[in-house]
Parts: structure tokens; sequence; C-alpha cells
């Protein structure tokens, strides 16, 4: 590897400017910012053994998959990465499509010298998790994928909704809207991405972290910016899938929902494009499966991995 690939990382965002890291979790992982062509991105590291790559989602971070990291890094080398737009990570313009960032992922699990890998995705890394398991077949071992949708699989909603339905996922629209909805969160990043966090935990995050993912996007208009960048790629999203699907996936795939998040809806939206799919559904749990339920996560997750 290149010398001049990867260099170390502190400040914000990083392993050294993070809020509430558990015990140890310093002396085993270290921040790095690894060159992928044209990007520089922020990548959390530690542990030894099998390679796996840890995605998160909106409106969060790698930080997202702390309270899981200590125990799989006995286990793997763990590589939580914040893709493009997130995190330190570097905020192009523009490559927000699934099938971009998700090249640019397997380009940097090879440029730490892991040609084949396991992944974990989260939400938008869940997106991002199917899309490269789909365009890179040869690259994945095996899939975890945590309590999201996936826009070009699960069907159209209808504008009309219920008021339940329209809480958990009105953003979707919102999102996709371009540079307005910058104007309206700005300054108020506190309010949306509170409510956010507020609406999709079953166990409530704690203040530090909710704070920590805010911050995150409040410091830098562009990590705002690109944050919506993930949502207006939806259309190109969509066609992308849409030829995704006609070849489901080979690798074995574990499908892990709360159940007051997408419970069974994960595992019926999966089913129909992946042949070896386990699917799991924690109870007490909403959305944010790595935070709100980190041990019985493990105990679905290692297994899986260790097969």
């Amino acid at each position: 590897m290149p010398a001049t690939t990867t260099r170390p990382l502190t400040g914000f965002g990083t392993v050294s400017g993070a809020p509430q890291l558990p015990d140890g979790f310093t002396d085993v992982f270290d921040s790095a910012l690894v060159r992928v062509g044209e990007v520089e991105l922020h990548t959390v590291q530690g542990g030894a053994g099998q390679p796996l790559l840890l995605v998160g989602g909106w409106p969060q971070n790698w930080y997202a998959w702390r309270l899981v990291m200590p125990r799989l890094a006995e286990h793997f080398r763990v590589v939580a990465v914040d893709p493009r737009g997130v995190g330190p990570s570097d905020k192009p313009h523009g490559g927000y499509d699934t099938g971009t960032v998700a090249a640019e992922l397997v380009a940097l699990m090879r440029a730490l010298g892991h040609e084949r890998f396991a992944m974990a995705g989260h939400d938008v890394g869940m997106w991002i998790g199917y899309a490269l398991a789909a365009d890179h077949r040869d690259a994945l071992e095996r899939l975890a994928l945590l309590d999201a949708t996936i826009p070009g699989l699960a069907p159209d909603l209808p504008l009309f909704g219920p008021e339940a339905q329209n809480d958990l996922l009105w953003h979707f629209a919102f999102n996709r809207k371009r540079s307005l909805n910058e104007q309206l969160v700005r300054g108020r990043e506190h309010l949306y991405y509170g409510d956010q966090f507020r609406q999709k935990a079953t166990r409530p995050l704690p203040d530090s972290a909710v704070d920590f993912y805010v911050e995150s996007l409040a410091r830098d208009p562009e990590a705002l910016r690109a944050s919506f960048d993930y949502y207006r790629a939806t259309d190109d999203n969509i066609a992308q899938n849409h030829q995704r699907t006609r070849h489901p996936l080979t690798l074995p795939v574990l499908s892990v929902a709360g159940a007051h998040g997408q419970g069974e809806r994960l595992a019926a939206l999966l089913d129909p494009v992946t042949e070896r799919l386990d699917s799991v559904v924690l109870p007490d749990c909403g959305h944010y499966v790595p935070e709100e339920q980190p041990d019985a996560l493990l105990g679905h997750l290692i297994p899986f991995l260790h097969h």
C-alpha cells in the first residue's frame, strides 16, 4: 500500500473528537483519511481478522457503530467508513447515487489491501450495501442489511397514507428538494434532526450522540448539502435498482430490523432480490439498531459473519 494512500486524522468527528466512546475504544481504533481517486474518505479502523466494512446512514456517520465495534474487532479487521459527503470525508458535488458510492467503497477496501470483505450497512448504508453486492459480486462475501427501505425495491407510497407512516417517511420527499431544504434547516439543525431521532428511536439515543450527529452536519454547510444529495439521487437509485433486481443476490444476506422500525417489512422487501436470506426482528427496538440494541445485534451478526 503506498504510503501516500492513508494518513492519520485527529479532531472533531474522528476517534479523538467523538464523545462517550466505549472504554478502551481509542486503544483499538484509529482515524485515518484514505485517498480513493479524487476524494479522501475518513475511516475508523481496528482489530484483526477477516475484513469487515461498516457503513452507516442518514443523518449519522461512523459513530453509529461505536457500541458494536469493540466486540467486532475481536474477530475482524473493522473498517467503519464515512462515505463521500459524510463526517470528515470530502464532500464533492455529485456522485451520491448508490452505484458511484458503492464503487468508491470497493476501491477504498482495495486501497487498504482487502480484495474481498464482508459488509454491514444501516439506513443509507443499506442502500449502498445492496448496490455494492449487486454491482461487485466478486468483492463481497457476506452482507448484513439493517432497518431501511430501498428506493426502487419498495412499492411507491401514496401521498395520503396514515399519519404514522408520514411521520416516518416524510423526510424522503423533503430531503430531495433542491436548495430550499438547506435554507430551511440551516441554523435549525437541532430542530430537524432532533425530531428525526425522537420519532424513530424506541430506546432514545443519548443527548451526547444526537448532539454529535447534529454538530457534524451544522458546522459545515457542505455537510448539510451533501446529506441531502444522497436523497437527491433517488431517481438514479430507482433506475439502478430496477436493473439490479434482474439478478438476485447469491451471497448470504442477513436482514436485521427493529420491531418498531421496519419490522417484518424488511425481510419482505429483500426476499425477492436475495437467494440466501436470514432475517431477524429485534424487539424493543426502533430504527437505530446498532445503538438501541447493540448486544442483540451482535448476537446475530457475529455468528452470521463467522459461517
